[in-house]
């Protein structure tokens, strides 16, 4: 059996660039993942507070 040859590799001006950028400013900082929807919804208050909560709350400010 004969051995293929390795297949040769094209030349990507994107990939030359991107990788010359790198060189001269590193690479870029990790991004911050976008939240979810369930992470929206935990961050929430499932209830509104009842106005017997809110006046509580606003006579142990004052």
């Amino acid at each position: 059996m004969n051995k293929s040859k390795p297949k040769q590799l094209n030349f990507s001006v994107t990939k030359a660039v991107k990788a010359n950028a790198r060189e001269r400013l590193g690479s870029p900082p990790p991004s911050h993942p976008l939240p979810t929807i369930k992470d929206k919804i935990v961050a929430r208050p499932k209830h509104k507070e009842t106005l017997a909560d809110l006046l509580d709350t606003q006579s142990s400010d004052q």
